[in-house]
């Protein structure tokens, strides 16, 4: 049966420490962002004008565009940003008591720049994949099943959340427990690429010394 498919998924995820801590932490993240991304979106029909609105959509629209620019940049650094801007993200949301409509153009702007640091990492993170067990298609099916899982949850959290009349500043201290542990799992993914790139820098090192050695 092709229900078994979804189990190799979760047996692949389970094999390999290291996508398993992506896995979880592309999860998380996703889930926060599309647990706000309705309350957000109101706000932003609210508060926003169109022009403004067309502005972020133009921004995010560039991650293709800008690709080539961050082509040799070192993935350890990507996690790094990603973990900084978590941190930013998290001291917006005291914003919310300040001004809904400066909260409003921050949270975006921020969402914009995730989703474009978001498709730079997973670009660079391909070339990590040759370490691993699993297939760069499976890699990129199990990717795609803990995205649209991410996307769903945080729907229907976010659609729970509103039937409840739950204020968005309670949503907000809860996604923010969230993230704090979303970073905890980003920086560990940041250790596992810059021990193995720092790995790989030396070996490399080694492998010319060697060949200088010979043609000497």
């Amino acid at each position: 049966m092709k229900l078994r498919n979804y189990k190799f998924i979760l047996y692949e995820i389970n094999q390999s420490t290291f996508l398993y801590l992506q896995s979880l932490a592309i999860l998380l993240i996703t889930y926060i962002d599309w647990t706000l991304m309705p309350y957000v979106t109101k706000l932003e029909g609210t508060y926003l004008p169109v022009y403004m609105i067309s502005f972020f959509m133009l921004i995010g629209a560039l991650d293709g565009i800008i690709q080539p620019l961050f082509k040799h940049i070192r993935i350890y650094k990507i996690y790094l940003f990603s973990i900084v801007l978590d941190v930013i993200q998290i001291a917006s949301y005291s914003l919310y008591l300040v001004s809904i409509e400066v909260f409003t153009y921050v949270i975006l702007a921020i969402f914009t720049i995730q989703g474009i640091t978001f498709e730079v990492a997973r670009v660079h993170t391909v070339d990590f994949m040759k370490d691993e067990s699993i297939d760069l298609k499976e890699y990129l099916m199990i990717r795609s099943f803990i995205i649209s899982l991410a996307i769903i949850l945080g729907g229907v959290s976010a659609m729970l959340f509103d039937s409840l009349d739950v204020p968005l500043l309670y949503i907000l201290s809860y996604l923010t427990l969230l993230a704090l542990y979303g970073i905890y799992l980003q920086y560990k993914l940041y250790q596992i690429f810059k021990k193995r790139i720092f790995l790989s820098d030396i070996e490399l090192e080694q492998d010319k010394k060697e060949l200088f050695e010979k043609f000497r």
